[in-house]
């Protein structure tokens, strides 16, 4: 039976939109893109040019800093854009898809009889190794360095969150053949984190794992607070992370032989009619869907992931390569309220005593309600962060960059989705994601 830790601090935020456990059919489009800023810590470098003709798992581009990480495309096709930003940077690889894959074939290989080197060089050759991120800094793994542990999270608890439990459904093999690989690359434990209501076999009986059972709301799911309650990242460690949807990415190719960059999506939010799942490859554009399923009016937002950590996205967006959600909810640019914050509508909704709790969903928009100013120091952090640390003086000494102070306050195992939900409920407005991954980014560079 599975150890069982209970989260008391966090937020579970009602909002309207919640996923129907259905599958709705597959989606595909004529193009699909490639972000390579979706790989945090890498610096892209190209093996295609326009014109080239790909197979699905050939790479379309390289870290600099480790020739051996390739990047895989998820279609076969042909590319037809190569879209740059300032100073040249890569914003997105453009393939127009073939009508049916043709698949770069690895070979079928059974883990088991592998060492940790063949299982980490068929991961990096094949283009995958993206799935797999570390801490500290999260960013992609460096393939050089070895884990002292591999935490992976089998649930999520963040906003209108897809159940890993559909998603999983049928898909045990691969996964326990994704775990069974991580268990060779670490001298350590590989630990696995479920919700006390995962019903997947798969996720309930997994081998060659420390089982864990995380009860409380958001962030609940999140690898970094299962990593604080398990077993803390020091200086000078390094873990490995990744969600249980993604194992299947590695699952397929031993499994297999080919990369199938498949993922199935959640559709949620309050703006669109018929929620549900769909299956699609990463970068597949969502014109097309959104067109079909949005009934929402006005302005609105549409999200490549949830609502406190995803990508902004256009409504011809594309899935971005780390998610398995979309959420589209209301701007709300065009809402004028006669007495603001001060209305008592019961439609206004607060984590604080600010508006009577009522025990529904809400139909929330992305306004700020307020602008930045300086930083309040009033505990509202503390009460949805469940972590051992103390956020606002970590925030305040990232802000200076107080390189001896971040280490005191373990700058060295959190993640900027940490610090989603005391962003929500931040009086002061402060875009405390982006002040941790400036501050993260800057500590890797000054320390690496």
């Amino acid at each position: 039976m599975a150890n069982r830790i209970k989260i008391k601090k966090g937020l579970q935020i009602p909002l309207l939109g919640k996923p129907e456990e259905t599958f709705r059919g597959k989606i595909t489009s004529e193009y699909v893109q490639v972000c390579p800023e979706d790989f945090q810590g890498i610096t892209p470098k190209l093996k295609v040019k326009v014109g080239d003709v790909v197979n699905a798992g050939q790479p379309l581009f390289y870290s600099k800093m480790h020739p051996d990480m390739m990047f895989a495309s998820p279609v076969s096709g042909t590319v037809t854009a190569i879209n740059r930003g300032e100073k040249r940077r890569i914003l997105d690889i453009t393939i127009k898809a073939d009508k049916q894959n043709s698949y770069v074939d690895y070979g079928k290989a059974e883990v088991a009889a592998m060492s940790a080197e063949e299982i980490r060089k068929r991961l990096l050759e094949a283009g995958i190794w993206f799935v797999i991120k570390q801490r500290p800094y999260d960013v992609v793994a460096d393939p050089g360095k070895e884990p002292r542990d591999i935490f992976v999270t089998g649930f999520d608890t963040a906003p209108l969150a897809p159940s890993y439990d559909f998603i999983l459904d049928g898909e045990e093999a691969d996964l326990q053949t994704g775990l069974n690989a991580l268990a060779k690359l670490t001298p350590g434990k590989v630990y696995l984190s479920i919700s006390p209501d995962t019903r997947n076999e798969g996720l309930r009986k997994a081998e060659n794992v420390v089982l864990t059972e995380f009860e409380g709301p958001h962030p609940a799911g999140n690898v970094g607070t299962q990593i604080n309650r398990l077993a803390p990242v020091n200086r000078g460690e390094v873990v490995w992370t990744l969600n249980a949807l993604d194992l299947l990415f590695i699952g397929r190719l031993f499994n297999k032989g080919v990369v199938d960059l498949t993922r199935a999506v959640a559709l949620t939010g309050s703006e669109v009619k018929e929620t549900g799942y769909y299956e699609m490859v990463i970068g597949t554009q969502l014109g097309e869907l959104f067109a079909k399923t949005v009934e929402g009016k006005g302005n609105l937002r549409y999200i490549s992931g949830n609502v406190l950590t995803g990508t902004r996205i256009e409504a011809n967006g594309v899935l971005r390569a780390t998610h398995s959600q979309l959420t589209v909810i209301p701007e709300g640019d065009d809402v004028h309220e006669a007495f603001g914050w001060a209305s008592l509508s019961p439609n206004r909704y607060s984590a604080g005593p600010t508006y009577l709790k009522l025990k529904k969903a809400y139909r929330l928009d992305a306004r700020l309600l307020g602008g930045p100013r300086a930083i309040i120091v009033s505990n509202e952090y503390d009460k949805v962060f469940p972590l051992d640390i103390f956020p606002e003086q970590l925030i305040k000494a990232i802000l200076a960059f107080n390189i001896d102070k971040m280490e005191q306050l373990g700058i060295y195992e959190v993640a900027p989705e940490d610090f989603a939900l005391c962003e929500f409920v931040d009086t002061s407005k402060l875009e405390l994601q982006r002040i941790v991954r400036t501050g993260l980014d800057m500590l890797r560079k000054e320390m690496e």
